[in-house]
């Protein structure tokens, strides 16, 4: 295994993660029992991950409740990370950032993990029915309380994300330190902004999904969709593609895993543990054998010509206005090719940034 810092902060963690999303069943994503949780946990820990991620809303609970059982007798040995947002029942108080929420969802968490503290309490998206800084003050107050350690941001817009930290910074309230997001090969829109937003504020990013619900294992192609009931079918609408451009990722996928005799989903992994600002990479495997195989990819190496040919498939563009803001600011201003010349190691600096996947 390897290690890396979560975010700007002194902890240590694990490269890849165990997700739990699939542990329980009421979500309909994996229905794990609590003897298949405490054999992947297990494993996971046998291989060297110390960092397991969940949620109060992974099957309404449930997730916790068997990652805490599986835990028993390690809880301290091990970064244990949950979110709160997302509703619970059919009571609309209880959904939400509000500090009724969060205190009470926090509490939950705790009992259901069997756990006094939580190191990264993770706030599951954004909630424009809520005041920011009343989520902001009670998340602080949460840390000085010792409930949690760390707190992190998840699924949030780049001025969203960056409004909440200069709030913090601000008012003198605990700043994230971590941002979950989607990433993968067929979902790189996160290059846009955020990941530079990330980079600027020294904020980890932690990313789920990075096989794009399945899809990335290479087990589909144009002739062999995914059938009902596989993973990606359950999950694959959650993030959405443009199919073609799917399938060409693929190809190249299986193209660059001959060359390392490795998995597509080996290799899937590996680009996105090379991607700048990732803290961890959350795995969610559904059998040891894919578990095993996910947590591999921190030893893949890729090659210039591999990571060349994986960018080219998958290449987004460069949105407005990212390519005007990296045309004046890398390719006419002479200073950038002074200050940071390995950017123009191929041949820059650039005339025209519009049509490239350079993420900046």
């Amino acid at each position: 295994m390897r290690y890396r810092k979560l975010g700007n902060t002194g902890l240590i963690v694990s490269s890849v993660a165990l997700g739990t999303m699939q542990f329980g069943g009421k979500m309909n994503m994996g229905n794990l029992s609590q003897e298949d949780t405490t054999r992947m946990v297990k494993l996971a820990l046998d291989r060297g991950i110390n960092f397991i991620d969940t949620a109060d809303v992974y099957s309404l609970g449930e997730s916790e409740t068997l990652v805490g059982n599986a835990l028993k007798g390690v809880r301290d040995e091990i970064v244990l990370a949950t979110k709160v947002r997302l509703p619970m029942s059919e009571n609309f108080n209880r959904s939400g950032a509000t500090r009724v929420n969060i205190m009470r969802e926090v509490e939950g968490s705790l009992r259901r993990l069997q756990t006094d503290y939580i190191d990264l309490y993770q706030v599951h998206g954004w909630d424009s029915n809520t005041p920011l800084e009343e989520t902001l003050r009670t998340l602080d107050d949460l840390v000085r309380q010792g409930k949690v350690r760390y707190i992190g941001l998840s699924n949030l817009m780049s001025w969203q994300a960056a409004t909440a930290v200069m709030l913090q910074e601000r008012r003198g309230l605990e700043k994230y330190v971590t941002a979950q997001m989607y990433y993968s090969l067929v979902g790189r829109s996160l290059e846009y902004e955020f990941q530079s937003f990330a980079e600027y504020h020294n904020i980890g990013i932690l990313v789920w999904s990075p096989l794009a619900g399945g899809f990335l294992s290479g087990k589909y192609s144009r002739a062999n969709p995914a059938p009902p009931g596989s993973r990606f079918a359950e999950a694959g609408a959650f993030v959405p593609f443009e199919k073609e451009m799917g399938y060409r990722v693929v190809d190249a996928l299986k193209e660059v895993a001959a060359r390392h005799d490795a998995s597509p989903a080996r290799v899937a992994l590996s680009w996105v543990l090379a991607r700048p600002a990732v803290s961890s990479v959350i795995i969610a495997a559904r059998k040891p054998e894919q578990l095993e195989d996910n947590i591999r990819a921190v030893d893949l190496q890729l090659s210039e010509d591999d990571i060349r040919l994986l960018d080219t498939a998958s290449d987004p563009g460069v949105p407005y206005p990212k390519w005007m803001v990296l045309q004046l600011d890398t390719a006419e201003d002479p200073r950038s090719k002074i200050l940071h010349p390995e950017r123009y190691a191929d041949g820059g600096p650039w005339k025209d940034l519009r049509r490239t996947g350079w993420s900046g």
